[in-house]
């Protein structure tokens, strides 16, 4: 463990300060929220108060810590990999600070519009999301005209890296009033509440262990969490293929990579229609069995198939632009 860190952090460290000190950061932060866990009694919508700060913590630095280690795929971009890396760094530290804050008060960080602190923290943290939401695409773009001399792990983190985005951008969706938020604000003439993930009930409501996602409606948070992490996950597959040829190990990142975005906008789709994530039926249901069959399938004719390796890894169609 201790060699692992020795070898890793530094590298991380040489290919962005920034983005490496806010992720071993967020690390103590998340230790110092479970504390907050198991001394602070209070509730927020149903959690411990300092559970979604926790959560906030950890993603957060998986988050820093994984870009930090895709800048070192572009050795030859310094002035994005700096841009990206500053931007991306005070925008993490931004929101995790606003969310600690509004725990500390006992009151939510998302869709908070009750004072206007309350809504000026949550514009700031919208404007912020949107900063960084436009940096990770300047980065996915540039991926995508990378060449990598892995060519399955360059494929993985393209992929990944898009879907990231995508399952990002999922969060917007998130920021509309609800059709009961409006009912009541037309009673009340005043605006307490601008949004919610929970889809067919108010946020609140009986959640999964550990996540709090709802266990009787749609939740916004699981297509929302499955993207985010692409970018984590389709490497991570990568990497645990190691051993098969290159060809072989192209084709099933493919194919892993295409049944990561269909799971994703499945999931999306379920969500939408206020069905609970373990609990899918109708449409979504027969749309889930043919995710895993197709996923199946296409797993077996990617390593079943007989062709000759390919040449190293070519820069995708954007790198002609």
């Amino acid at each position: 463990m201790k060699d692992a860190i020795a070898t890793h952090v530094p590298r991380l460290w040489g290919a962005s300060r920034p983005l490496t000190a806010v992720g071993l950061g967020m690390l103590v932060v998340f230790v110092l929220s479970l504390a907050g866990v198991a001394l602070d009694p209070r509730v927020i919508t149903g959690a411990p108060a300092w559970l979604k700060p926790a959560k906030f913590a950890i993603s957060t630095a998986i988050y820093a810590l994984t870009l930090a280690w895709l800048f070192t795929y572009l050795p030859d971009r310094p002035r994005l990999v700096r841009r990206v890396g500053w931007t991306t760094a005070a925008v993490l530290v931004l929101e995790v600070a606003i969310i600690d804050a509004q725990a500390a008060r006992g009151v939510t960080s998302h869709f908070n519009v009750a004072t206007p602190v309350d809504a000026a923290l949550f514009a700031v943290m919208g404007v912020a999301i949107v900063i960084a939401w436009a940096v990770a695409i300047a980065l996915s773009v540039a991926l995508f005209r990378q060449r990598f001399a892995d060519g399955a792990m360059g494929w993985a983190i393209r992929i990944g890296m898009l879907t990231t985005v995508v399952g990002s951008a999922i969060g917007g969706l998130m920021t509309s009033p609800t059709h009961a938020q409006l009912a009541a604000t037309r009673e009340t003439h005043r605006l307490m509440v601008a949004g919610a993930h929970t889809v067919g009930a108010p946020d609140g409501g009986p959640g999964m262990p550990g996540t709090g996602w709802s266990r009787e409606h749609g939740d916004l948070r699981v297509p929302h969490f499955i993207g985010l992490h692409g970018v984590q996950i389709l490497p991570g597959i990568a990497w645990l293929i190691t051993g098969l040829s290159p060809a072989r190990r192209r084709r099933l990142v493919l194919v892993a990579g295409v049944s990561y975005g269909t799971l994703l906008l499945v999931l999306l789709a379920q969500a939408l229609a206020g069905q609970p994530v373990l609990a899918p039926h109708g449409l979504p249901g027969a749309a889930l069995a043919a995710w895993l069959v197709a996923t199946t399938a296409g797993t077996l004719l990617a390593l079943s198939a007989r062709q000759p390796d390919i040449a190293p890894d070519a820069a995708a169609p954007l790198a002609v632009l």
